[in-house]
């Protein structure tokens, strides 16, 4: 009997997340990971340029990191996080809120991004709940996304991943990104809703699944202050932000006003395993202290504080914080703004928008936009041809690379987009077909 491979063995037993299963190609079979590659099954190299859906942050199978999940394994592999503690976290929690923005105070772990919205929505509604107050309607942006839980997809907007589940998700009051024009309706618009606000969540600077849209630091700024004033708590989903991607350590460090909770994930763990934070101000957390039980925060995961995920958030803290690494970032940052002004204006190309480590580049099409594009299909299998792994949302081709990314290697994912680009009438269809 001949002997199945990697891609046939998994077709024969697994569902992929966001794959249609009949139509979809068979999975590239990944069986090591070095620096900014993955490795095939055959030896083939792939440059990971958008982190492995943006978790990994110093480039695959890191030492340092390898050596603390070890020396962790063989310590202590988890233990129940109800009424117990152990070192990795506390000493996790203790390093988080020595960077996160000042006015945070608490942090509650759970397992990734979608959960730790969940967790911040409860601490939201409950918040009000424990003070006797009926708020309970969510703001949010247009073209936003939080997540896949149900708590999640209710505060992102509504779209092909939410459909099915449209009658499910509770009511949100959307809003536009802000903007110099719009700023001030925004603002009156929140202060009229605010009796029925719990919070605003907002993915602050850069819209990650939307399309990587991006908007100015200064106007999302005064419509915090506008939430602040009116008692609407204010929620950084910073999942995609976080650790370095918008070339500070937090995209809420470009801002004047902090948000009362941050959300965290992907990054945390420099991509090494899941874990998800999300962290308060004491304030919030005061509201659940009382002798009535009945005002305890009741959320939790098997997994909660796992000692090894945090052991390895630990090891992925100390390397982000280490010189070379804001170096590495800042030297990405002025490489993808070069880049940017090099092709900015071609004929092919609607817009290139950049912050800090992120920059996407809109593709002009006639046809579909969206998520299920055949534009985006294309695109997705003439990069992996070329040895880079390029995940297009619709028409939109983005660049989001682990910080060890060497010039010569982001040279060259430059190179294969500019060529791309220039691929013209039948060359085009053979070639992105």
């Amino acid at each position: 009997m001949e002997k199945l491979n990697l891609a046939e063995r998994d077709q024969a037993v697994i569902w992929h997340p966001y794959t249609q299963m009949k139509t979809a190609s068979a999975p590239v079979p990944i069986v090591r990971g070095e620096g900014a590659y993955l490795i095939g099954e055959n030896g083939e190299k792939y440059i990971d340029a958008v982190s492995s859906w943006w978790v990994n942050i110093h480039g695959h199978s890191h030492p340092y990191i390898a050596k603390k999940v070890s020396e962790q394994l063989n310590t202590l592999e988890h233990a129940i996080f109800a009424g117990f503690t152990h070192p990795a976290a506390i000493e996790l929690a203790e390093g988080l809120l020595k960077i996160l923005p000042r006015n945070q105070a608490k942090i509650f772990y759970s397992d990734n991004g979608s959960t730790a919205v969940e967790v911040a929505l409860k601490m939201c509604f409950q918040y009000w709940s424990n003070k006797g107050e009926a708020r309970t309607k969510v703001l949010a942006f247009k073209n936003s996304y939080h997540g896949d839980t149900f708590g999640a997809m209710a505060v992102s907007a509504r779209s092909a991943f939410t459909a099915p589940f449209e009658n499910l998700l509770f009511d949100v009051e959307y809003i536009d990104t802000p903007n110099a024009e719009n700023i001030g309706s925004l603002k009156s618009h929140v202060a009229a809703l605010s009796p029925q606000l719990s919070a605003f969540i907002y993915e602050p600077l850069i819209q990650g699944s939307g399309g990587m849209l991006m908007y100015e630091a200064a106007y999302l700024d005064e419509l915090l202050s506008a939430c602040k004033q009116n008692g609407i708590f204010t929620i950084a989903d910073e999942v995609m932000t976080g650790f370095g991607r918008t070339g500070k350590l937090f995209a809420s460090d470009y801002l004047k006003n902090q948000p009362d909770i941050v959300c965290l994930s992907k990054g945390l763990t420099g991509g090494t395993m899941a874990l998800g934070v999300t962290s308060c101000t004491q304030h919030i957390f005061d509201a659940f202290l009382s002798d009535d039980r009945m005002k305890t925060l009741f959320h939790g995961h098997s997994f909660t504080a796992n000692p090894v995920a945090c052991a390895a958030a630990l090891a992925s803290l100390k390397l982000t914080l280490q010189p070379e690494t804001m170096e590495n970032i800042g030297r990405i940052s002025t490489k993808h703004g070069q880049f940017a002004l090099k092709i900015k204006g071609h004929p092919r190309l609607k817009e290139v928008r950049q912050t800090g480590t992120v920059i996407a580049f809109e593709w002009q099409t006639s046809g579909n936009t969206s998520y299920f594009s055949n534009l985006r299909d294309d695109l997705y299998h003439y990069f992996l041809s070329q040895g880079i792994i390029l995940r297009p949302l619709g028409n939109i081709i983005y660049i989001l690379p682990p910080y060890c990314i060497s010039n010569e290697q982001l040279e060259y994912v430059y190179s294969k987009i500019e060529e791309a680009l220039n691929i013209t009438g039948k060359d085009q269809q053979s070639v992105l077909h």
